[in-house]
């Protein structure tokens, strides 16, 4: 029996909608569900966890994801939950010279990021799908062959990099993963507007992202992440966590205050990354978006804007046409360019970061960094960070978000 992916579309529209499946209930998946769901599509969720819930602890929202999340109606309460960083700031130890300075306002008044927990942005994604009545089957791990699948004319493949859904990809394993866990917030001399980073050398990383707050306003949040090899998460969990809060300490001696609150080991998450891009992201009815599509080390902090961006293309490219077949080869286009961009980015600037190279750090350290400083650089440096480089969407319009001071919303 052929399987889905496998399938020629002879899907039409019936009265003017498609029955699609979006598999996944991350951002990529509420995002795409809820923006087809609005545009009169017969949207039907599927999720693997038995209960849909957020993974992980901190993202940085930039400009672009900010205006897809503008157009899902959803942007108000996302801001009223986040922290809004308008720069990128990290200090290479112990020569305290500093290695990454990235200003939003190298852009003009009112660009920003937004750092929010994964928590936040799922609840307000979620809820807007709940409220908009979008079915949704949990606990259902999809395949190509799930005969559920077969009563769809469109399925969406928002299921991250290790799809069950997709057929397997080339991949490069990166060496180095993160820690990551959620802090009360410490408050100075930590600013609330400003993700800040210590380094040693490029094999060692400590970062502090202002998060907002999840469950109450009156408790805000940071995201602190800490680099680590794969092949050294075992020893790391076998030592004293004493032991990792020191070394911690030593780079950084402002957390030796906040990371007492870290109780366990199992307090911590430990993410790890490949890196791909497929070179055609969709085939018969089905098509891949955010993580499945592209993944990536975070060092650009991208991917929840790139998943954004890639359901708000879809949706797009959907629009006005009864061919599913151009309409995907439209989407892909739509996105070609700015994904190869950021990919390519990425693997060029993440060794500088997260390596074990002594010569990429003082390259980092002498060159890159006071490069980044000086105008025009500093202004495309902001741009390329925010996602606005080469547009996010080819051949359409679209305008990033800019956001006025927070009294001001």
């Amino acid at each position: 029996m052929p399987s889905i992916i496998d399938s020629v579309a002879a899907a039409t529209r019936r009265n003017g909608t498609l029955a699609i499946a979006v598999c996944g209930a991350g951002p990529a998946g509420l995002a795409a569900a809820l923006l087809l769901h609005r545009d009169g599509h017969r949207v039907q969720l599927f999720e693997r966890f038995d209960t849909p819930r957020p993974v992980g602890s901190g993202l940085l929202l930039q400009p672009t994801g900010l205006a897809a999340l503008a157009q899902l109606g959803v942007i108000t309460p996302l801001l009223a939950r986040g922290a809004r960083i308008r720069r990128l700031h990290g200090v290479a130890m112990p020569s305290e010279r500093t290695a990454l300075d990235v200003r939003y306002d190298a852009m003009g008044p009112g660009w920003c990021a937004l750092g929010v927990h994964r928590a936040a942005l799922f609840g307000v994604l979620h809820d807007a799908a709940v409220q908009a009545g979008i079915p949704m089957d949990c606990g259902i791990t999809i395949g190509p062959d799930d005969h559920r699948l077969r009563h769809f004319d469109l399925v969406v493949d928002a299921m991250g990099a290790n799809s069950t859904l997709s057929p397997p990809v080339a991949r490069r394993v990166l060496e180095y993963g993160a820690l990551w866990i959620n802090l009360p917030w410490p408050g100075p001399p930590f600013d609330a507007g400003r993700l800040a980073q210590r380094y040693l050398g490029a094999s060692r990383m400590a970062g502090v992202m202002p998060v907002g707050w999840v469950d109450s306003p009156l408790q805000p949040q940071a995201a602190f992440f800490w680099s680590l090899r794969r092949r050294d998460v075992d020893a790391w969990r076998r030592a004293p966590l004493a032991a990792w809060q020191e070394q911690v300490a030593g780079l950084w001696p402002d957390l030796s205050g906040p990371l007492q609150c870290v109780a366990s080991h199992d307090a911590c998450t430990f993410a790890t990354y490949d890196h791909f891009t497929r070179r055609r992201t969709y085939a018969g009815r089905i098509v891949q978006i955010g993580d499945a599509a592209h993944a990536t080390s975070p060092q650009l902090g991208q991917g929840a804007n790139m998943a954004l961006l890639d359901a708000l293309a879809l949706a797009t490219a959907l629009r006005g046409t009864h061919d599913i077949a151009a309409a995907l080869e439209r989407h892909a286009l739509m996105r070609r360019w700015h994904v190869r961009l950021f990919q390519a980015a990425s693997a060029v600037f993440t060794p500088f970061y997260q390596s074990d190279s002594r010569l990429l750090a003082l390259l980092r350290d002498q060159l890159l960094a006071p490069l980044t400083r000086v105008p025009p650089f500093d202004r495309f440096v902001a741009r390329l960070v925010s996602g606005l480089t080469v547009s996010p969407l080819r051949g359409e319009t679209f305008q990033p978000l800019a956001l006025p001071p927070a009294d001001q919303t």
